[in-house]
């Protein structure tokens, strides 16, 4: 049984599409779909948004860039608004060949299509500057309309404070670092995150020594090398709770855990809610087809 698998309405002929709607309440189940997704959502303070393995209730203005094939849906949950204003653009992952977002001025855009595998949370003050050019990009039309739409993407892209939503162990596209040393410890991470890993191990796999790996990771990734352990564990524990029947204790001890209490805090701590009642609220967004 698989989450549901959207057929956007995007068709090869075309760059983009965009639907702008108001409604009452959210009534899509939680999907995938092979386009990026840029959605504007306005006066829905209460909703429930869920992008990869991210749970959260959303306020008043809302604008999220989610990655090819990533999982995500908007539920009512406890919004009681009656006029939901809902801004969906939805553009090919090839818009901008590879060999383009390469080049050295594309550098700005290039991550943010890759940090887009994860899903972009942009902060308010991008949201008051942006939203009124996506409310009046469905008035744009021909060559018009994708530059308008391609100078949205830069200036997004030169956003500052963005939060990034899903774990990348949990995002079905590779996730790339911009360090071959990095991708190689997260290699190993991901390789034997079942097993106990200690700093000197992964110092050694990156050539440093543990003082300089200890900067260097945190410079790379924005978090130190026990977090970006637990980050690993935590994205394969959210997809065994999600695709398998296993006890949460079964699942924290396979994925490296080996104090349930201490687990359970982290977990906890980086979700928002308990590993049971994240399973709970995941599964009750879904429809198996």
């Amino acid at each position: 049984m698989d989450i549901l698998r959207e057929i956007t309405p995007l068709t090869p002929h075309d760059c983009f599409s965009i639907f702008s709607r108001e409604k009452q309440q959210f009534d899509f189940p939680l999907h995938t779909h092979d386009d990026l997704e840029l959605n504007l959502i306005l006066d829905a303070s209460g909703a429930q948004r869920i992008v990869g393995d991210h749970l959260e209730m959303i306020g008043a203005k809302e604008l999220v860039l989610v990655g090819s094939n990533l999982t995500h849906g908007w539920f009512t949950h406890q919004c009681s608004g009656n006029s939901i204003k809902e801004v969906t653009i939805q553009f090919h992952k090839d818009l901008l060949d590879e060999r383009f977002l390469r080049r050295n001025q594309m550098v700005n855009i290039r991550n943010m299509i890759e940090n887009a595998k994860r899903g972009i949370l942009f902060p308010e003050v991008v949201i008051d500057i942006i939203s009124p050019r996506i409310l009046n990009l469905k008035d744009r039309t021909g060559f018009d309309s994708i530059l308008e739409l391609l100078s949205i993407i830069h200036d997004l892209s030169i956003s500052r404070d963005i939060r990034l939503l899903s774990n990348s162990t949990f995002t079905p596209e590779k996730y790339k670092y911009d360090s071959r040393r990095i991708e190689k410890v997260f290699e190993y991470l991901n390789t034997n995150f079942r097993q106990q890993i200690t700093l000197a191990d992964v110092a050694k796999i990156a050539n440093m020594s543990e003082v300089s790996f200890s900067r260097f990771i945190k410079r790379h990734t924005g978090f130190c090398f026990v977090d970006s352990l637990n980050e690993i564990r935590l994205g394969h524990v959210s997809r065994m709770l999600l695709d398998t029947s296993q006890t949460i204790a079964e699942v924290a001890f396979n994925c490296g855990f080996n104090n349930i209490a201490n687990f359970n805090r982290i977990f906890k701590a980086k979700k928002g809610l308990t590993p049971n009642e994240f399973r709970k609220n995941y599964d009750g967004k879904r429809i198996f087809i």
